[in-house]
């Protein structure tokens, strides 16, 4: 299967970002997975006004893949209104690592296009998992 391009994962997360709820930061984050089959999950932060119930785009993107039975993912990118571009937050990184695994690429970018790209590995270089079960 014929990955996608970059700047093509990048805009499916852009298009996700869009559907954001976010009425107390107004801080809006699209994400969109690659699975190794073609198929990619998108995901936007959900706000809540208990901040704890608040889910992350990763997380969303992340939840909608597992939920259907996908598996094997390739790639994640987030992307948000930011000065650099925007990597997950520790949570999301453990959830990252936990369900793709440590060569998991992120692809981390802003609205004007710049991005990075780093393994899941460089995020969470001291992950908590089932070792410690």
């Amino acid at each position: 299967m014929r990955a996608i391009p970059t700047n093509e994962l990048i805009d499916i997360a852009r298009e996700a970002r869009e559907y954001a709820r976010a009425p107390y930061s107004n801080f809006k984050v699209g994400a969109a997975v690659e699975c190794a089959n073609g198929r990619t999950f998108t995901g936007c932060n959900i706000e809540n006004s208990s901040y704890g119930s608040t889910l992350c785009a990763e997380q969303v993107a992340l939840a909608k893949a597992v939920s259907e039975g996908a598996r094997g993912f390739v790639r994640i990118a987030v992307i948000a209104d930011a000065d650099r571009p925007i990597p997950p937050c520790g949570a999301c990184r453990q959830v990252i690592f936990e369900l793709c695994g440590r060569e998991m690429e992120v692809v981390m970018a802003k609205l004007d296009g710049q991005f990075e790209i780093r393994k899941a590995s460089e995020l969470l270089p001291a992950p908590f998992d089932q070792t410690f079960l």
